[in-house]
């Protein structure tokens, strides 16, 4: 007979939101087509205030206003998104478009090339220079319900899924989320399959979102070059293909377009995601939206999920 004793023996405070389970003890699915991998690009356009607030940063931030990491943000706006879309055109791969609601006054007609491709858009806040971490609830029902409200007007259909800028939350966020009709978050980089999550208002998919396979941590904060992230996007998908075969899976990849959208960056980043689209030619893997995946497992899992 054993007993905890001390503070060895102490509960360690959780989020209450979703239980344990391993990669190996879950139900068995496919995607649509038969696939076994779902893969997604999480494109991220932003918008930065001038002269204050958070942004990711080139050089060491100076004094405001900070004008050298403005404008190197601002070049994803003006030049690197517009790269980025030619490239997804010629491989003919949607993308989820992970937006700021104040592009629709700093420059709409981004934003309107995604809708007239098809592409899902997604709750990204209003600008990246907040975080919502720091508002109390009513602040941050609001931001989420304002932000659902704009896109639905200016681009005709809500989003079903967000992003906090910064994958910033308060401990209301997931409650809120489904409070204000969201069906998902990308939030959460815990898992290589979508987890459905208990709030105070029903059920909120978490669809895998990734931390590593995104270019701000790897490009910006560890420094790797253009090419390595590139074959780091593709060493990833070849391992996960291969993984796919013992479980459903769900890969993707985040980028900014004023870090990939660089010349010589989007050179090796059109290497990676043409060894995918031939991948996505032979039928092997499922290109999708995090939209569609939340989707699929609400066809596959209308109430519990898995």
């Amino acid at each position: 007979m054993s007993r905890d004793h001390g503070l060895a023996g102490r509960p360690v405070a959780g989020h209450g939101l979703f239980g344990y389970r391993a990669i190996h003890q879950r139900p068995d699915y496919r995607w649509p087509g038969g696939a076994r991998l779902a893969v997604y690009i999480g494109f991220n356009l932003e918008h930065f205030a001038f002269g204050e607030g958070l942004g990711a940063n080139l050089g060491p931030a100076s004094a405001q206003p900070d004008v050298l990491n403005y404008a190197w943000r601002e070049y994803g706006n003006r030049v690197g998104a517009w790269r980025c879309l030619e490239l997804f055109d010629a491989l003919s791969l949607p993308t989820g478009a992970l937006i700021n609601t104040a592009l629709y006054d700093h420059c709409p007609e981004l934003v309107a090339a995604f809708v007239a491709r098809g592409d899902e858009l997604i709750g990204h806040g209003h600008t990246n220079a907040e975080r919502q971490a720091g508002m109390d609830e009513a602040q941050e029902r609001a931001l989420l319900a304002d932000c659902r409200a704009r896109i639905a007007h200016h681009s005709g259909s809500a989003p079903a899924g967000w992003l906090s800028p910064w994958i910033s939350e308060s401990l209301a966020t997931p409650h809120l989320l489904a409070e204000t009709g969201y069906r998902y978050t990308l939030n959460w980089c815990h898992d290589d399959q979508p987890v459905r999550k208990t709030t105070r208002h029903g059920g909120l998919w978490s669809i895998p979102y990734p931390q590593e396979l995104n270019d701000i941590p790897m490009i910006v904060a560890r420094q790797m070059d253009g090419k390595d992230f590139a074959q780091m996007i593709i060493d990833n998908f070849d391992e996960m293909l291969e993984q796919s075969l013992q479980q459903p899976l769900v890969m993707g990849i985040a980028l900014h377009p004023y870090i990939v959208g660089q010349p010589y960056r989007l050179r090796h980043l059109r290497r990676a995601l043409q060894h995918i689209a031939r991948q996505r030619d032979e039928g092997h893997i499922w290109v999708s939206t995090p939209g569609a995946i939340c989707s699929h497992m609400d066809e596959l899992f209308p109430e519990t999920g898995p």
